[in-house]
């Protein structure tokens, strides 16, 4: 049967949200998204120069990726002030790798920059088919803390031979760090006096300003001064002429071998753009009382970073810092990303000439003023008074990208949430339970010693599932338990009421537990188990009360 209109409209509204919000788009904001979107590519366009460097891309590449990644989230995205463009962390992931890559000339790593972008949207829409959204969960915001602190020295430690005025080198972290301890009798002092002096600038901006394009205001101002004074003659390296005009659009070329070198790099710029874009929409969606859908925007940077692939870009995330000057700037939908992108459209049409005089000394400056809020001292020193072991894992996942790089540091940060998440589901708490004096109730004795046991009853309770891979931990407590409540039990009552899934395993090592207990004139009580786990146990756990009319407290006393 076919797909009435009505049906056909509905998916279309439920795939294309701009198909929504256009809808009842009131006219009266118009200027708010106008003024919103002008103030982004003011500065967008100095923060993209800079970016593109980072990556190992000729500047005017980043302009690429915030001309057309903008209109395609602003479709396809569910956030109203979200924007879309290159980061700092991705772009010294895709420079740091592909830079390790034997690539045959610019054009060519180009080409393999736009391909990662082209991988990274199928595995968004890979992702949104599979409904693979709350996967980056498994990715503790503890692990992110100390990858991005890593990231953010990472990307220092690129930008400050730039600033120093000497051409640095090395292939990680600590040699990058000797050779430029090596360099710094070299240095120039008219570069790291300008560089300095604009990285004031642009602090003071952020303190007195906030929200407005002052990196802007600090480019123009470097410029007029290296074409007017004699400074252009002392050292100064300049961003040089810039290619006027629109990109055409084309898929970048397909090579079997670069693909097999790029798929983890899309996979792990994907993870990181997932994980910023969505903390990054949320912070912003309950500032306005807004929610965002975590699935749409997948769907949402798969079509970003598509064009931004078509576009000679590269991969493309929502970023906090671009987006909170989106915001404060007025934005009230995506329609201001279209404007930003119209924008930057006519910057590269008509004034691409004004940017030959940049010097890279102040496109290094914007990039060290941008990350140094990826190093969170004091959320370090919190989680430090919190939780000793929580902070050690941020360590590890920062030790991790500064010895391993960026993009082992993102697969490493990923398996220290898996490992984490995985040990704590292996070895579970197994409580001992007590009755709550003058109650009904129980609750574990270690932590209430005042509790009261029951005469020759054993109470246990799990604090996780019951899998396989826990069962023998879970096992080696209980028999402890048991051994320790003497000859005199004649009951072991368990309360699965913690335990929302038991597997195969989980059930024969109750099956089992229960035969062995028999053995010895010991009754086993099942309670409180849940609607799916009740069903298992029926049929594995012959002759155990799996009834879910019987409390905990009745089994206790019958």
């Amino acid at each position: 049967m076919n797909a009435s209109p009505q049906q056909g409209s509905s998916r279309v509204l439920a795939l294309v949200p701009a198909a929504r919000w256009l809808r009842s788009y009131p006219m009266h904001w118009l200027p708010h998204d106008a003024v919103a979107g002008m103030t982004l590519a003011a500065y967008a366009i100095p923060v993209s120069l800079a970016y593109a460097t980072l990556a190992g891309l000729p500047p005017y590449y980043g302009i690429y990726c915030y001309l057309v990644a903008g209109p395609a989230y602003a479709l396809f995205g569910s956030s109203r002030q979200l924007a879309i463009g290159p980061t700092s962390a991705i772009s010294i992931l895709v420079g740091s790798t592909l830079g390790g890559m034997a690539l045959a000339g610019p054009s060519q790593y180009a080409a393999v920059a736009a391909l990662t972008a082209l991988l990274f949207a199928v595995v968004s829409v890979i992702a949104w088919v599979l409904r693979l959204s709350t996967l980056v969960n498994f990715v503790s915001e503890t692990v992110l803390l100390g990858f991005k602190a890593g990231a953010a020295l990472t990307i220092a430690m690129t930008q400050l031979p730039k600033l120093f005025g000497v051409p640095g080198g090395g292939g990680h972290f600590f040699e990058r760090g000797w050779i430029l301890v090596a360099q710094i009798p070299s240095t120039n002092l008219a570069v790291l006096g300008f560089g300095v002096a604009a990285i004031l600038l642009l602090m003071a901006g952020e303190h007195f300003l906030p929200g407005r394009p002052v990196a802007l205001v600090v480019v123009a101002l470097a410029i007029v001064a290296l074409s007017v004074t004699p400074l252009a003659q002392m050292g100064f390296k300049t961003v040089g002429a810039l290619p006027s005009g629109l990109p055409s659009l084309a898929l970048p070329a397909l090579r079997p071998a670069a693909i097999d070198g790029v798929v983890p790099l899309a996979i792990a710029c994907f993870l990181l753009a997932y994980i910023e874009g969505v903390s990054a929409a949320r912070a912003l969606a309950q500032r306005h009382g807004q929610t965002i859908d975590p699935r749409q925007e997948l769907l949402g940077l798969g079509a970003a970073n598509l064009a931004a692939a078509l576009g000679q870009g590269y991969p493309v995330a929502g970023g906090l810092s671009q987006s909170t000057v989106n915001d404060k700037a007025g934005a009230r939908t995506p329609l201001a990303l279209v404007f930003a992108s119209a924008t930057i459209a006519l910057c590269l049409l008509y004034l691409t000439d004004l940017l030959r005089n940049l010097p890279d000394v102040v496109l290094a400056a914007i990039v060290l003023v941008a990350v140094k809020g990826l190093v969170d001292v004091r959320e370090l020193r919190r989680t430090y008074a919190l939780a000793r072991t929580e902070f050690w894992i941020a360590m590890v996942a920062l030790a991790g990208v500064l010895l391993l790089g960026i993009l082992q540091g993102v697969l490493l940060a990923a398996i220290v949430s898996m490992l984490l998440l995985i040990g704590r589901a292996a070895r579970p708490h197994v409580a001992k339970l007590g009755r709550i004096p003058g109650t009904q109730r129980y609750s574990d004795v270690a932590r209430h010693p005042e509790n009261e046991d029951v005469p020759d009853v054993l109470v246990v309770r799990v604090e996780a599932s019951l899998m396989y891979f826990n069962v023998g931990h879970v096992g080696d407590e209980v028999t402890r338990l048991i051994a320790g409540a003497g000859s005199s039990l004649r009951r072991v009552v368990w309360d699965l009421s913690s335990s929302p899934y038991v597997d195969i395993a989980g059930a024969r090592f109750l099956a089992a537990l229960q035969t062995e207990l028999a053995s010895r004139r010991v009754e086993l009580r099942l309670v409180e188990a849940r609607a799916t786990v009740r069903d298992l146990l029926r049929r594995v756990v012959s002759s155990a009360d799996v009834d879910r009319r019987v409390t905990l407290d009745a089994a206790v006393r019958d």
